[in-house]
């Protein structure tokens, strides 16, 4: 599947960007020097000025690109929800069962990720961190609603929806399904969360990925 993975062109819509990173090296290094940056300082301190003195470029440069760095979150958060939907195809092919499809859903959204080299810009253990810490701050504003008529959004509703068929599958009359899997989304981010820094208010049982039992059995016996 890695192998697949890498050949794929990962395209961000254009309502994010003023100019597609994906065009050029400079841009590249937007993306690349980005996810480092706030993956070390976190968002509320990332600024394109810090982000020049990382990759050696000038400020108007990076404006070419992006208008502000909220642009620049929702550029990140938009790829790893389209290379997570591209994932979760490859992992379900050819698998008729649908619980078993929907088990590796669940996998796919609550597992931790490691990087798999396959994107040379894109470090994707650290945007794995971003996500999980900083994806909230992407669609939790007061543009949301103007940002979502742009179709900001799409990729994560795709991704959900696309999941949330499969649970029909299995059960027709669930009336929640949207509301499960992005609650299963959301939910193991911050359970992450707690585990690396406020371990006391989650759970760890050795020998076993807690995270991923906890929502597979929730999903599941919600389901039945």
């Amino acid at each position: 599947m890695e192998n697949l993975l890498s050949k794929i062109n990962i395209r961000v819509d254009d309502c994010i960007y003023l100019k597609d990173p994906e065009s050029s090296s400079l841009g590249k290094s937007i993306i690349k020097g980005s996810i480092e940056l706030i993956c070390e300082i976190g968002f509320e301190e990332f600024t394109f000025k810090k982000l020049i003195e990382r990759i050696g470029s000038t400020e108007a440069s990076v404006y070419r690109y992006f208008e502000n760095k909220h642009k620049v979150l929702l550029y990140l958060t938009n790829w790893y929800w389209l290379w997570m939907e591209y994932r979760l195809v490859f992992s379900v092919a050819n698998i008729d069962s649908a619980e078993e499809r929907l088990n590796r859903a669940i996998n796919l959204l609550t597992e931790n990720v490691i990087e798999d080299g396959n994107f040379e810009h894109i470090n994707e253990r650290m945007l794995y961190q971003i996500i999980k810490s900083e994806s909230l701050k992407a669609y939790l504003t007061r543009e949301v609603d103007e940002e979502n008529k742009e179709g900001a959004f799409l990729p994560y509703k795709s991704l959900v929806e696309r999941i949330s068929q499969l649970i029909i599958e299995i059960n027709p009359s669930y009336p929640y399904p949207h509301m499960l899997v992005s609650t299963v989304v959301e939910g193991a981010h911050i359970q992450r969360h707690f585990a690396d820094h406020l371990p006391r208010l989650t759970d760890s049982i050795k020998g076993e990925d807690s995270v991923v039992e906890f929502y597979r059995q929730i999903v599941f016996k919600a389901i039945k």
